[in-house]
């Protein structure tokens, strides 16, 4: 065999295993990534409708359409709730699931975090827990989408509680007040300059941190289960598939509990900056 014949088959062998992996992460961005269409392989799929208004671009994506669902449900299960405690103060089915986890919410996360008056705020840490509960467990169901692997949904959620922060603030300190509480006391004159623009920054940073964690975390653990997955086809053996769905699985039942243990971080977090600002003086 001749030298270019050698070097041929190297340069093929090269691009064949590129184009393989390629075809591998985009089988993977594929599944997490947001889409125009229902996906229902091996049996076909659904587009969904594309509208263009004025310019400007309200196509109804999976994450749009499982973001509605999970909003529909909470109304739909919180009505539910509502009516049984009309009927008895004895909590019966799922009224009995919701009373533990409204009470779990405020004893375990307002009141501690937030103190005297956490009820004023406990509406929106209920809803934020909730939504994202019930966001999270849907991405767990085949052919759902996980709305929270979406940056842009976690993005305006983490816009919400920072809104809710700035408001209890100025509410409880009024608005010089809030804002000259974030210096701290006794700063020398010439570190004023620094200090404020480090509060000025840590007032964003704290949403964003909230966002991405939300965001980062959600995205990985379907990143991990498909990736041991693919592993079946990466390695083209049928042997690797009891120890590739075995792990898969795993990291599945994992994610039931990173469901539930990222909505109560996004929520407590989300309280403890709210106490924070609501309770300069400690």
């Amino acid at each position: 065999m001749s030298e270019q014949q050698i070097t041929a088959i190297t340069d093929t062998l090269k691009q064949d295993s590129t184009a393989h992996a390629g075809s591998s992460s985009d089988w993977i961005m594929h599944h997490i990534m947001d889409s125009n269409k229902l996906d229902f392989a091996p049996f076909g799929s659904i587009p969904l409708p594309q509208i263009h208004l004025f310019g400007i671009d309200l196509s109804i994506t999976k994450h749009v359409l499982f973001m509605w669902i999970a909003a529909a449900l909470l109304v739909i299960l919180m009505v539910r709730v509502s009516k049984s405690y009309k009927k008895s103060l004895v909590p019966k089915g799922v009224g009995t699931l919701f009373e533990i986890l409204i009470e779990f919410v405020r004893d375990e996360i307002a009141k501690p975090t937030i103190g005297k008056g956490s009820e004023k705020f406990l509406p929106y840490l209920l809803t934020a827990f909730f939504f994202i509960l019930l966001s999270n467990f849907l991405g767990l169901l085949p052919y759902s989408a996980t709305v929270t692997s979406n940056i842009t949904v976690t993005s305006v959620l983490a816009i919400f509680s920072f809104f809710m922060i700035q408001l209890a603030g100025i509410n409880k300190n009024g608005l010089f007040g809030y804002f000259k509480g974030l210096i701290p006391h006794g700063v020398p004159v010439f570190l004023l300059p620094i200090m404020l623009v480090v509060e000025i920054l840590g007032l964003f940073t704290k949403p964003f941190a909230l966002a991405i964690r939300l965001f980062a975390n959600m995205t990985a653990g379907h990143i991990v289960i498909y990736a041991l997955i693919s592993l079946i086809f990466v390695m083209h053996s049928y042997l690797v598939a009891p120890v590739s769905i075995g792990m898969a699985l795993f990291i599945y039942l994992l994610e039931i509990l990173v469901a539930l243990l990222q909505a109560y971080i996004f929520t407590m977090l989300s309280s403890l900056f709210i106490g924070m600002a609501y309770h300069q003086d400690h």
